[in-house]
Parts: structure tokens; sequence; C-alpha cells
């Protein structure tokens, strides 16, 4: 599969979309100079605000609290929110694979007990969609043989693809080829997109029917291939629809038509591992310790908690994200998703031993 649009309202080149990304990343250093900024509690604790101008937030670390006997394990992995402003939390603890919180943090229900193993959760991605008044769970568990599966939002499972369904269905997969999904995103006619993350790096597209309809990518650094395409999102901003990848590992985005066709990239990020857009503000999480805010043009608006000593600190050996009693007010370690709700505050989860979940209360 492959075909054509920009990530641009205008026609422009990779190399001049390269261009306008990299200097929109050296104002955002700029910006990162700026005097930090507290905003105090009615406790008298003090939560670190983080942004710029119109795009600043208290940040709130371990938001919503766990019921004795649950815990997110050796990480959280995922965030989605329906339409209710239940939050729903993937991880590698127990019990289940998902916890679910209401807006205020207070703790509602475990659930994904069917995507577990040894004992632990082993809940990834998580998207959730509307279908004619019914809300579902999309839930890529990092776990080959536990499938990629349509939930509802009490957990009932509606069905399941493994790596035997996707081979048969793409032609792909031959022998000890690995398939591991991640993440995946929804088309506008109703059908969606599986990305094959930690697997062989494809995008497999499937109608609202859930029939097989194509792959694209595989793995490579060449435009059109992915080292990691661990997540993405349908991107319709400038009025014409695309899907945007995060190409982890090789440090990029990339943009391209709903029949597969490669089309830009965007360069100048670090490790971008998933996506979320509310109205003309693109959020991207990335794993190496920031979190970034793209405005309609893809021009960087401000890298919440970027800060380059800590993130030197962070990425050596990864051993960070097993150091709780070193982490610092306001910075990340390693934010593996995030997404807005209704009123545009952010919530991040990071790939951390014992998980955690911040809460960015939008505050301008």
């Amino acid at each position: 599969m492959t075909s054509a649009a920009n990530s641009r309202p205008t026609a422009t080149s990779a190399s001049a979309s390269r261009r306008q990304f990299l200097g929109a990343v050296g104002a955002g250093a700029a910006v990162l100079a700026a005097p930090s900024l507290l905003l105090a509690k009615k406790t008298d604790t003090a939560n670190p605000v983080l942004g710029f101008g119109e795009f600043q937030y208290e940040c709130v670390h371990d938001w919503g609290q766990l019921p004795s006997g649950h815990h997110y394990g050796n990480a959280s992995h995922g965030v989605a929110i329906d339409k209710a402003g239940l939050i729903y939390i993937t991880h590698y603890g127990a019990p289940g694979s998902i916890f679910v919180f209401d807006p205020d943090g207070k703790f509602v229900r475990a659930m994904g007990e069917e995507f577990v193993e040894q004992g632990h959760g082993v809940g990834h991605g998580i998207d959730i969609r509307d279908e004619d008044g019914q809300e579902f769970i999309y839930l890529s568990p990092s776990n080959t043989t536990l499938g990629f599966a349509k939930i509802t939002l009490d957990g009932k499972i509606v069905w399941r693809k493994d790596r035997d369904t996707i081979a048969r269905d793409s032609g792909l997969y031959e022998g000890d080829q690995r398939f591991r999904a991640t993440n995946c995103s929804f088309s506008p006619d109703g059908g969606y997109y599986l990305g094959d993350g930690y697997g062989s790096g494809y995008l497999h597209h499937y109608d609202k029917n859930d029939k097989y309809v194509g792959s694209f990518g595989g793995t490579g650094t060449e435009d059109g291939k992915f080292r990691t395409p661990h997540g993405q999102w349908l991107d319709s901003r400038d009025g014409t629809p695309k899907i945007v990848v995060c190409d982890r590992a090789n440090k990029r985005l990339q943009y391209f038509d709903l029949q597969g066709k490669y089309l830009s990239k965007l360069e100048g990020f670090l490790f971008p591992a998933d996506i979320d857009i509310q109205g003309d503000l693109m959020l991207v999480p990335d794993l190496h310790c920031r979190v970034s805010l793209l405005d309609k043009e893809n021009q960087v608006l401000t890298h919440l908690g970027d800060d380059p000593a800590w993130r030197e600190k962070a990425l050596d050996k990864f051993a960070m994200r097993g150091q709780r009693e070193n982490w610092l007010p306001g910075k990340f370690v390693h934010p593996h998703d995030a997404c807005f709700d209704k009123d545009g505050n952010i919530f991040v989860v990071e790939w951390v031993v014992t998980g955690r979940v911040s809460r960015l209360r939008k505050v301008s």
C-alpha cells in the first residue's frame, strides 16, 4: 500500500519540512531558558509549572491513588479517556492490565484480567473509539500470543487478532518473523491501522468491518520504513486526513496518506513514543524525558519538562527509571504515552519501575 498529501497545509518537500521543524526546535530551546514558574497550592505545597506562554501546565506527579494490593509493576504504558471522562491506564502490574480512574483521581476498577502473564499485566497501547453510540477499547497487549483486541469499556472481549491472523491476512511473517503490536490509530471511515511496533515494523490496515485492506512500512531507515513504529494518529488539522507515525528509533515522525503512501517526515525528535491531537495541537510524548506540543503548522510550541542535563542523567544506562528517590519535580523520566482530556489538561504515563502517572493541569 502507498499514496500522498502533505503534513502541512500547503505542499512542501520533506527537506523543507525538516528545516522548518528544526528551526522550531531551536526556538523551543530558547524557551527552555525562561525562568521556571511555580504555582502554589492551597496546602502551600508548590508544584512546578511547565511550558511557555499560552501553554503552561501545573505538573502533579503520581496522580490517582491505587487501593491496597494494586500496583503498576514495572511500568505504566498507555492512557486513554472515554466520553464520560474516565481515565484508563495500561500497566505491567496487578490485578489485570488496566486501571480506571474518575477525573478526580478516584480509583474506579481494575480490568483486563484476560491480558495477564505470569501474574502481571501486559497492557501496552490503548485507544478508545465511539462506534454508533457505543465506545470500545482497542488494546495492544505487550504479548504476541494474547493478540490485539477490541473490548468493551467493562472489559468484555469482542475479538482478538493474534500473529497467525495477521500473518494469514497480510501474507507476511514467514518463519520466525516477529510480530508484537504496540498501538493502533483510527481511519475516518471506521477502519483502523495496527502498528507492529516491537515486531517487524509494519502498519496493517483494516476496514470498518475488520477486513484486511493492506500493509505498509517494514523495517528500515529510508523514507516510508520504520524502526519501531511505536504509536500513530489520524491528523486532519489541515483538512486532509493523514496517518502520522512515531518512527521512534529513527527519531522522527512520518506522514502517510490513508492508503499508506509515504508523504513527508518531521525530524528533530529524540525518541517519539505516541501522539494525541486536540484541535490544532499535536501532543508527542518522547521517551527521552520530555513531552512536546506542536501547532497546526507542526511548529514546536514548547517542550514540557525538557532539560538536557537531566536527560543525560536519565539516559545513562536507563538506570534512572528504577531510582525514584532521584526523580525531580517537573522532570519526566520516560514518557511513554500522553493524552488530552476535554478541558485541555494532559495525562502522561511513564515507562518507569513502579509506573508513574502525571496530570498536567492547564493554567494558561
